[in-house]
């Protein structure tokens, strides 16, 4: 099933995480090499079977995840 472009969830594969066009990559793992302060360059040369595109899409997916929960956060 596709959920956003790009973005696919198979039940059957990665535990039915969201990935990269169907690949064994999670849109988890882009988040986290971009959160852990890794560039999109770095990214695309540890992946190089990844496209700019793809993080783009992770990130966008990340977006409406974000949007459709609410987080629990401790205020100051």
């Amino acid at each position: 099933m596709e959920v956003a472009p790009r973005i696919t969830i198979e039940p059957g594969k990665m535990g039915g995480r969201p990935c990269i066009r169907g690949m064994r990559i999670t849109v988890g793992t882009v988040i986290g090499l971009l959160a852990a302060k890794r560039t999109r360059e770095e990214v695309l040369a540890m992946h190089p079977y990844l496209e700019d595109e793809d993080i783009t899409a992770a990130l966008n997916y990340a977006i409406l995840l974000t949007n459709d929960q609410d987080l629990p956060i401790e205020r100051a």
